[in-house]
């Protein structure tokens, strides 16, 4: 099936999860950097019970993320994989993502808006930031959001 085509990140970002997800992880964000020479596979990773990211659990998901990727090689020629824990620019991809972090700012674009805020309530899928004293409420997968400043503890 490999026609010596780079999948797109959608594709590897799937592939990934559908590895993790049994494991306990997520796959929050995945980045194919230097495509035209020797790529690099980052992908960014959380634990689904929400406790901190381990180096063991960094580990045994890049074993098991490499022997997926080794079995299907949705890659042409070498690569390297690197898997990270999701770090001070942490993507926020589900409510509630958005929930453990209320009070931080997180920046937003897409859906016509493009401001940092605080997080400051999340109903359902609908999250509201302070925008310089007003309510902006936007529907989570409706834009894009990355947490703008690092906890002072783990979420």
């Amino acid at each position: 099936m490999n026609n010596n085509a780079t999948h797109n990140s959608t594709d590897l970002h799937a592939l990934a999860d559908g590895v993790l997800r049994p494991l306990g992880y997520e796959v929050l964000d995945v980045q194919v950097q230097n495509p035209g020479r020797r790529p690099v596979v980052v992908i960014r990773m959380d634990r689904l019970d929400e406790q901190p990211i381990t180096v063991e659990d960094l580990e045994a998901a890049s074993r098991a993320v490499g022997a997926e990727f080794d079995r299907v090689d949705p890659i042409a020629g070498e690569y390297r994989l690197e898997l990270e824990s999701p770090g001070a620019k942490r993507p926020l991809t589900r409510a509630r993502h958005y929930e453990r972090m209320i009070g931080l700012k997180a920046r937003v674009r897409g859906d016509g808006h493009a401001f940092t805020a605080p997080i400051k309530a999340v109903d359902g899928e609908q999250v509201t930031f302070d925008v310089g004293g007003e309510d902006v409420t936007l529907t989570v997968g409706t834009f894009q959001g990355h947490l703008a400043e690092f906890p002072d503890r783990h979420r």
